[in-house]
């Protein structure tokens, strides 16, 4: 299996450094992604910042450049839409859709539009600088970058949904203070297309729990996709 790891807001491929070592000592191919104006050394302000159709953009390509299969996209909370919106486009490339504690958007649903007001208070907070960069919240991992604000407010477009993966599964943090996917963790919970697991340590799961994410992830069923 190839597993392609999108990480949410602020953060970058860094934050999965020991899922994908799990993994792949498992035999299991990994690619973790670190978003487009979230590298540690990159500039520190481009212009124009990227938004989310940037960012969909760089993992599609990802996507098609990769001849091997079967193929797992896996996003972590703010990469929820981004994953819907490669699906939505190369959906049948896939076998497993995978949202970590991440928001599950529709058609025109944003980031901004299906968090919390918690979050959005730390969204507007954060870009008061420069209302362009939203800076790092207080206490996170020193290599995390200002993420742009326009990625957080894009609206998603989708013509085709992501239902087009073989498989959906959502991986749940559990409820903590704050969280935007306590509701859609129980929706889904009775929805028969999806398969949801919980590792309820909080929504950083793969720092807090990076073994038991790799198990879970390693334990996806293989997909034929010949057919």
């Amino acid at each position: 299996m190839k597993f392609i790891l999108v990480p949410g807001g602020w953060q970058g491929g860094w934050v999965f450094d020991a899922v994908a070592a799990e993994l792949r000592r498992n035999g299991h191919r990994v690619e973790a992604v670190t978003l487009a104006g979230l590298e540690p050394d990159g500039p520190a302000d481009m212009d124009p910042p990227p938004n989310l159709d940037t960012h969909i953009d760089q993992v599609a390509e990802m996507v098609d450049r990769d001849a091997e299969g079967p193929l797992a996209l896996c996003g972590h909370s703010y990469a929820g839409l981004v994953i819907a919106g490669v699906a939505d486009r190369l959906g049948d490339r896939l076998a497993h859709l995978v949202f970590i504690d991440a928001y599950v958007p529709e058609d025109g649903d944003s980031c901004w539009s299906l968090t919390s007001d918690q979050f959005r208070n730390l969204f507007m907070t954060g870009a008061h600088g420069d209302g362009r960069w939203v800076a790092a919240p207080s206490g996170t991992d020193p290599r995390a970058r200002p993420h742009p604000l326009a990625s957080f407010l894009q609206s998603l477009r989708l013509r085709n949904g992501h239902g087009h993966a073989v498989d959906r599964t959502f991986i749940s943090g559990g409820p903590w203070p704050g969280s935007p996917f306590v509701t859609v963790t129980e929706r889904l919970r009775h929805d028969p297309a999806w398969r949801v697991h919980e590792i309820p340590v909080g929504h950083n799961i793969a720092r807090l729990a990076p073994d038991r994410l790799a198990a879970v992830l390693g334990a996806l069923p293989q997909a034929d996709m010949s057919a």
